[in-house]
């Protein structure tokens, strides 16, 4: 549910109006020098408001540190930290509760949870807990050390040009989605397993707990359908294992080939939009039109690169520890 990994484990926890959203973070080695400093660029990255298209909503967005560290050392022990929420505005949600939402996940949580779930801004669903994630992500690449994980956006609102994209967007008075890339460099040959813990498979499993993800595809992905094997195969050219091309986007037989991992993962239109949409109110039993209020973003794709990397870099650290290539205690 709520933990993903082996030997680099997190859970995540917290709810985008309560008190904070957290993390915590097993199985990192001890040794790690780790200071506040490390997240500001990751967690300015994720951060909406400074772009056109992002929610207004402002969060200082630097980790509590509760475990896990001393003297900005990591211990061995468990890491958990917290990211405090200051800037909320919960009555927003009070006059909506019995419209649920379409697109989110209000009406799902409403009946699993039997209308306990805490409602204000997604709750425990909301893209709000991203924060978290990207600071895990932070330590994760931090471990990485020589391998580098960048993600860029390809499109918005199917156009190459993002401010086009974004400009549609606001055109309509509507969200819009995206596609984003991520590109790993550096990685060694035979990371992963075959069928269930593929390199794939891991990944995937990691990229759809990011919320709007619809879909993801690795190195020539759908188009491959459309090929010849001898076009689709990548000749190997070297000793290394690289490749002519790079179809197979790094992975092969579920294992990383040496060359570059490639993905891309599709992002929805955010379900927040001021657009009139129809709902099912559960008070009155009947439909009705609404529009969602508040501050959203118009396209949510825009701020994913960073939490993109720091969920692959989470999946790539904990392969590399169950391959030994990172050692259980950090010598600085």
């Amino acid at each position: 549910m709520n933990s993903f990994g082996t030997l680099f484990r997190v859970n995540i926890f917290g709810e985008s109006h309560g008190a904070c959203v957290g993390i915590t973070v097993d199985g990192c080695p001890a040794g790690l020098t780790l200071e506040q400093a490390d997240f500001v660029i990751d967690m300015e990255r994720r951060k909406g408001g400074k772009q056109k298209g992002t929610t207004p909503r402002q969060e200082d967005d630097m980790p509590v540190f509760k475990s896990g560290l001393f003297n900005d050392i990591t211990t061995g022990a468990p890491i958990t930290m917290l990211f405090e929420n200051n800037n909320t505005r919960s009555g927003d949600y009070e006059k909506q509760r019995a419209v649920p939402r379409p697109g989110h996940a209000d009406f799902t949580a409403h009946h699993k949870y039997g209308g306990f779930e805490d409602y204000r801004g997604g709750g425990h669903f909301s893209g709000r807990l991203t924060a978290a994630l990207v600071g895990a992500g932070v330590i994760a690449k931090k471990l990485l050390k020589h391998i580098e994980v960048k993600a860029h956006i390809v499109s918005i609102g199917g156009n190459t040009d993002v401010e086009k994209g974004i400009q549609k967007a606001i055109e309509n008075k509507d969200s819009v989605g995206g596609v984003v890339e991520c590109v790993v460099t550096g990685l060694p040959i035979g990371l992963g397993e075959h069928f269930f813990d593929s390199v794939e498979s891991l990944i995937s499993h990691a990229v759809f707990a990011i919320p709007a993800i619809r879909g993801i595809e690795f190195g020539t992905g759908f188009a491959a359908a459309s090929m010849f094997g001898v076009e689709h195969n990548d000749a190997i050219i070297d000793a290394t294992g690289k490749t002519k091309t790079n179809h197979a986007g790094g992975v092969v037989g579920g294992f990383t080939n040496g060359n570059d991992l490639v993905f891309r993962i599709a992002v929805k239109p955010t379900s927040s939009t001021p657009k009139d949409q129809t709902t099912w109110n559960w008070e009155t039993n009947e439909q009705e039109i609404f529009s969602v209020k508040g501050r959203h973003d118009l396209c949510i794709a825009l701020r994913v690169p960073v939490v993109l990397e720091a969920v692959t870099a989470l999946v790539l650290a904990d392969l590399l520890l169950l391959e030994q290539k990172i050692p259980r205690v950090i010598k600085n």
